[in-house]
């Protein structure tokens, strides 16, 4: 396999495993090729994501490698986020979404806990919005992201603070049953809903 064929590749793999990222004892295992060969692909990538002038970068944490977007584009993210028509959420990332909104800080082993399925995805997509972002990280091995709702988020649904988010009849807690996490999505998108409807009215 030749290296442009293993840089494409890697940078597939990277992309599927979002924030988690690989390592290169990782990548070396899925590709079968040494670990010397895997640094030398991920150096050519990075310079082709730099000189390129490709919209992803490739960065280091933690020993393990991840694709992002780059800082100076933000504000190109955030007019997406803004413009007229482009406010629709799959169920999946409002209901993630509201977890955050709720529980923040918090990592995505625990959005899962509470949703019951993997969150990656819908964390890629609002992270992409600029609903949520990197908050910190939590204590203990791993030191998993936390995630919190940002200030675009606030813009989103036209609210001045977390205080104006919608009431709920029962707050998410650890031990919350299955019937009421389809309630407190319901209520959640209901609310937004009718906080998106009022700002569109006013403007």
């Amino acid at each position: 396999m030749s290296l442009d064929e293993l840089k494409g590749i890697i940078e597939g793999l990277l992309f599927v495993a979002g924030e988690d990222g690989l390592t290169e004892e990782q990548l070396a295992n899925i590709l079968k090729v040494e670990r010397e060969t895997v640094q030398d692909v991920l150096r050519d990538l990075e310079v082709d994501l730099t000189e390129i002038n490709r919209g992803m970068q490739l960065i280091e944490m933690a020993g393990a490698y991840q694709l992002t977007t780059k800082p100076e584009h933000a504000l190109y993210f955030q007019q997406l986020v803004e413009a007229p028509g482009h406010t629709g959420l799959s169920q999946a990332a409002l209901e993630t979404l509201a977890i955050v909104a709720y529980k923040q800080p918090i990592t995505r082993v625990e959005i899962e806990e509470i949703r019951g399925v993997k969150t990656e995805k819908a964390i890629q997509t609002l992270t992409a919005k600029l609903l949520i972002k990197d908050v910190g990280r939590a204590e203990g091995s791993g030191r998993a992201i936390l995630y919190g709702t940002t200030k675009e988020f606030l813009d989103y649904f036209g609210l001045k603070s977390l205080k104006e988010l919608p009431p709920l009849p029962d707050q998410v807690d650890e031990g919350f049953l299955e019937e009421d996490a389809d309630l407190f999505f319901k209520k959640f998108e209901e609310g937004m809903e009718t906080l998106l409807s009022e700002d569109n009215s006013e403007s």
